[in-house]
């Protein structure tokens, strides 16, 4: 079995653990074996300290990637954010000799030691290029045929493409044939590579310009597709997703706005045959329409 350790994050643990329970669940049985990572702390994301304190940000950055190194495994990230992060402090770390020296200085007051060893990956990589569509298909005792279904391409997993890409950014495939996999028919649409709006800040700093952000993306989603579920893999777009078609709809009038919104190992987890109170139990947007009918 190939082996990762599972950098977990703030958002999920926090806000959204049952994301965490179906990675926990469906990776081992597709022969990916998990390794937590204790002692793990915020990526750091962007908007926080990076924008206020780069040596504080690289040390975060290194210390969690220390942890890992220590364990002799990779990350394996779900959090596009949380990708980014630990891709892009590596990649600084590593062709700045002047930092990582300022960072080993502060990691070692704790015992630690920025290596430069672990490699961060992100969920759709592993799941794509470690496991495979075939795999997949073949490890799933329910199928999503006959239900429509769009894609959310996480945006730090596409930008800068030369430190985080591993899926053509301009015409990202991969998502697509992962839930393809399980038997949707995939839908594409003219916002598909529109960022979710949730990272950084934006709807906490600008909320009215972040719902009408999203307003857009959900409205093309509508006019362009006949959609029945969106599928994410980054735990900010579930979240995002999720809680602006509540907003949208308490600004209208009924349920204008009502599109499940799963993360990918939630909706594989359930294909699995895991129960869906244990792998997808959190939403505002009612999954009813999805899980009757598997």
């Amino acid at each position: 079995m190939k082996k990762y350790g599972l950098f977990l994050g703030c958002n999920m643990p926090a806000l959204r653990p049952d994301v965490e329970r179906a990675i926990r669940l469906t990776l081992p049985g597709l022969g990916v074996e998990l390794v937590d990572l204790e002692g793990s702390v915020c990526c750091p994301a962007f908007g926080t300290f990076p924008s206020s304190d780069e040596i504080a940000s690289l040390t975060i950055n290194a210390w969690n990637l220390s942890i890992a190194e220590a364990k002799g495994v990779d990350p394996i990230v779900e959090c596009g954010s949380c990708y980014s992060s630990l891709r892009s402090g590596q990649t600084k770390l590593l062709e700045d000799e002047g930092k990582r020296k300022r960072v080993n200085k502060l990691l070692e007051i704790a015992g630690k030691k920025f290596e430069g060893t672990a490699k961060a990956h992100h969920m759709i990589d592993v799941l794509y290029n470690e496991v495979g569509p075939r795999k997949i298909c073949s490890a799933i005792t329910k199928t999503l045929g006959g239900i429509n279904a769009v894609v959310q391409y996480p945006c730090h997993t596409l930008f800068p493409s030369e430190i985080v890409g591993f899926d053509n950014p301009g015409r990202p495939h991969m998502l697509m044939e992962l839930v393809e996999a399980l038997g949707a028919n995939v839908q594409t649409f003219s916002r598909e590579l529109q960022c979710c709006g949730g990272a950084g800040g934006f709807t906490h700093g600008a909320h009215v310009d972040a719902v009408k952000y999203a307003k857009k993306r959900f409205d093309a989603i509508k006019q362009e597709t006949s959609a029945e579920l969106i599928v994410v893999s980054c735990i900010t777009c579930l979240m995002h997703l999720d809680e602006m078609q509540k907003e949208l709809n308490k600004q209208g009038s009924g349920d204008e706005y009502s599109i499940p919104v799963f993360d990918y190992n939630q909706i594989l987890a359930i294909c699995m045959g895991f129960e869906p109170k244990e792998v997808a139990s959190i939403s505002f947007i009612p999954r009813n329409s999805i899980l009757e009918r598997l």
